[in-house]
């Protein structure tokens, strides 16, 4: 280790007059990708609302007999406002953890990972029905938006237990 000497005192590179402790250091890594998750889903979400209401307001304005655009259009609209009030309300609740919380996080994360399989299986069933059953188009674009859905949240939700668990 190479130390510095000035006068009387001895600085070497790893000594700081107020080192943080390796806790806290973790602590902050796994609060700011908490952060991150939780900006990914808000952006997502604004995503979903600006994309389903354009396209609502599309086929309102020009008078379009869509059923399975409107299907979509409401379906991804109401999943990003859904998914925007359950992230704000868990930015406001995030907060540095020690290793339990972590521990806890993990845990809803995975539980969130399956949920979101269980989303995509749900729109596949749902679009398919439609379609075998009924030959209905709402309920294709209902299941197509589900589907769209849940592999996003799929994707944001894998991206985070991925730094979580580290």
């Amino acid at each position: 280790m190479k130390a510095i000497t000035t006068g009387a005192l001895i600085h070497t590179f790893h000594a700081q007059p107020r080192a943080a402790s390796i806790t806290r250091v973790w602590a902050d890594t796994l609060f700011r990708a908490e952060q991150q998750h939780l900006l990914r889903l808000l952006f997502w979400s604004g995503l979903s609302i600006l994309g389903g209401t354009a396209a609502l307001a599309t086929v309102v304005v020009r008078r379009f007999q869509s059923p399975l655009l409107k299907h979509f259009a409401i379906q991804m609209t109401a999943w990003g406002l859904i998914v925007a009030v359950i992230a704000g309300i868990a930015w406001r609740e995030a907060h540095f953890r020690d290793v339990s919380g972590a521990a806890r996080l993990e845990r809803l994360l995975w539980m969130s990972i399956g949920l979101d399989v269980g989303y995509v299986a749900i729109g596949v069933v749902l679009a398919g029905a439609a379609w075998a059953l009924a030959r209905r188009m709402g309920g294709v674009g209902a299941g197509t938006a589900i589907v769209v859905q849940g592999i996003a949240l799929l994707v944001i939700d894998l991206q985070s237990a991925a730094a979580v668990s580290r």
